[in-house]
């Protein structure tokens, strides 16, 4: 079954699916309903078509400015940067979160060819400055290249007038000190807040 094995083949190619999960959902789809199927296949042909970056921030939008960008309630002193458009989805989800996003597109990784010039770190400063923020927040991941991006980025921004934060990291939220590696433990030492 040529067909069934093409999009098995496919389905494998999606992050963090391997071949038996990629024939489930094949499975899965032929049994379906198919209007269920036509309408995945739509939603999947018209997705690069509809869904862009925000041209302000960079993150996934269908209208450009994104919502956030041009929501007039958002604090415009306050700008969030995250590695990848879909950081700003997790972040959203939390609530919490009420300042402006600004996309990097990756992080600083010399071992993967990646430097501070593929950042787009110059759009960054103009729009700290643009913006008059009074804060950056640093949402990168506690990796080592996540940190030395943090601490480029804190760099080229120093001189703006803007406070650069860091994200806290270590212990998640039940979380148990027995199963935590000595790196996170440190973290939480270090980022240790007065109750």
């Amino acid at each position: 079954m040529k067909a069934l094995e093409e999009l098995v083949t496919l389905l494998s190619r999606l992050p963090g699916i391997g071949k038996k999960s990629a024939a489930r959902m094949a499975f899965h789809l032929l049994k379906a309903d198919p209007s269920y199927a036509e309408l995945l296949s739509e939603r999947i042909a018209t997705l690069r078509e509809r869904v862009r970056f925000c041209s302000e921030c960079g993150a996934y939008t269908e209208d450009d400015p994104c919502p956030v960008c041009s929501s007039p309630v958002r604090d415009r002193g306050l700008i969030c940067v995250v590695e990848q458009a879909q950081d700003v989805l997790t972040l959203e989800a939390s609530r919490e979160y009420q300042g402006l996003y600004h996309v990097l597109g990756g992080l600083i990784s010399p071992l993967d060819g990646v430097g501070p010039e593929a950042l787009g770190l110059e759009r960054l400063r103009e729009r700290v400055v643009r913006l008059g923020a009074k804060e950056v927040v640093l949402a990168t991941n506690p990796t080592v290249e996540g940190d030395t991006t943090a601490l480029y980025v804190k760099r080229e921004l120093e001189g703006l007038g803007a406070r650069v934060s860091r994200l806290a990291t270590g212990i998640p939220v039940g979380g148990d000190l027995e199963y935590a590696d000595r790196l996170t433990l440190a973290r939480s030492l270090r980022g240790r807040t007065p109750l």
